[in-house]
């Protein structure tokens, strides 16, 4: 049985027109029901049940995030209510019948970065994050074996609508990154700011000129909610071919005089 948000999330998303330049994206308003969304706010977790990033993943310079995982492990250091609540949205939301529908509705663009290849395995993972005064994120375009990214947007007002997700082009119109280093904002035009605006998504592919990041939030005792959605790719390991070699067989040798 589908929930109505589940739904929902996947009806908008199935219609939502892409955007193409300067990569591929998409932004939805209102993407859960009203209701559902009212829970949502009421079921986020304690700030201290989030833990500092650089301690989750191998990532440095990043001490105003907090995350959590929406994985059992994680979740069940939540009260058992709030628990409860994020874990059905696990069930469908992280490795389910969403990312099906994700992957089919990017299929164009995946075909196209991975054309030739038949070897690839794609995963998903689900994260809370919280984001706290003095946050940023360099323009970059993710990791390698990143695929889709999906940005949950979880303000409880119309306060935040500044903190969005920006895009930026190079200023040298050349430059492109395969992914990893966070590069000097003033080598980059900030192009657009998404509205961090209540119940809405924003999602992108993940190309060589995937620039994105946050400008610096400066407001006072703030709290930027979120929830992260993302597909990487797995390189299947393939084991290299059996060689048989024949043994060499020398030719008689053969004299002229």
């Amino acid at each position: 049985m589908f929930s109505d948000a589940e739904l929902q999330l996947a009806y908008k998303v199935g219609n939502a027109q892409f955007n193409m330049f300067p990569y591929p994206h998409f932004y939805i308003p209102d993407v859960f029901p009203a209701e559902f969304y009212r829970q949502l706010q009421q079921n986020l977790p304690d700030p201290a049940a989030m833990r500092p990033i650089e301690e989750v993943r191998a990532v440095k310079g990043y001490k105003e995030r907090y995350v959590l995982g929406l994985d059992g492990k994680s979740l069940a250091t939540l009260p058992a209510e709030r628990q409860a609540f994020w874990a059905d949205i696990a069930n469908w939301l992280v490795g389910a019948n969403f990312q099906s529908l994700v992957l089919r509705k990017f299929q164009p663009f995946i075909d196209q970065r991975f054309a030739g290849k038949t070897d690839m395995q794609f995963y998903d993972e689900g994260l809370l994050v919280q984001d706290v005064t003095n946050y940023k994120l360099g323009p970059h375009t993710d990791a390698p074996r990143k695929v889709i990214t999906m940005l949950f947007y979880l303000p409880p007002d119309d306060s935040q609508l500044h903190m969005g997700t920006s895009m930026y082009l190079p200023k040298d119109t050349g430059f492109t990154c395969p992914g990893g280093p966070h590069h000097d904002r003033s080598k980059f035009v900030r192009l657009h700011t998404n509205p961090f605006a209540p119940n809405a998504l924003f999602a992108f592919f993940k190309t060589d000129n995937s620039f994105h990041g946050v400008e610096p939030v400066a407001d006072p005792d703030c709290q930027r909610w979120l929830l992260l959605y993302d597909i990487y790719v797995r390189q299947v390991e393939v084991p290299p071919p059996i060689v048989t070699i024949a043994p060499v067989i020398q030719p008689k040798a053969k004299f002229s005089f």
